[in-house]
């Protein structure tokens, strides 16, 4: 069974951090694009970060500009690395991979066609 498996999701005073982890399992996401997404309560899925293939280019929402850094490994695994944090950051955080091709990055939800189940982040004030 294919799928992505988010971890490192929790509670955090603002101005912490956190790092989320991605692990790919059933199949090899190494080369293709990846990113993570965000969702609160009553909110669209919204794009944080993405990255080709191989790290090299990678792309931030204006709110994950500065902040936030996403990385993948040789181990298929894909990092977001969440630093100051805000309240504003609490949401369902979601890993997904765009299989379909294997050139730049993905920038939309529609693009993309696994995703792992979601990891909560909150963020007190």
């Amino acid at each position: 069974q294919v799928q992505l498996v988010e971890s490192g999701g929790g509670l955090v005073q603002a101005g912490g951090s956190l790092r989320l982890s991605c692990a790919a399992s059933g199949r090899r996401f190494s080369r293709h694009p990846m990113g993570w997404f965000r969702q609160a309560p009553g909110e669209e899925r919204r794009l944080v970060a993405t990255l080709n293939w191989n790290g090299s280019s990678t792309y931030y929402s204006s709110s994950a500009a500065g902040r936030f850094t996403i990385s993948r490994d040789a181990k298929d695994t894909v990092y977001l690395q969440m630093n100051s944090l805000k309240p504003e950051d609490t949401a369902v955080y979601y890993c997904a991979a765009d299989t379909r091709t294997d050139v730049g990055m993905s920038y939309a939800a529609p693009e993309y066609d696994v995703w792992g189940q979601g990891t909560q982040v909150t963020v007190s004030s």
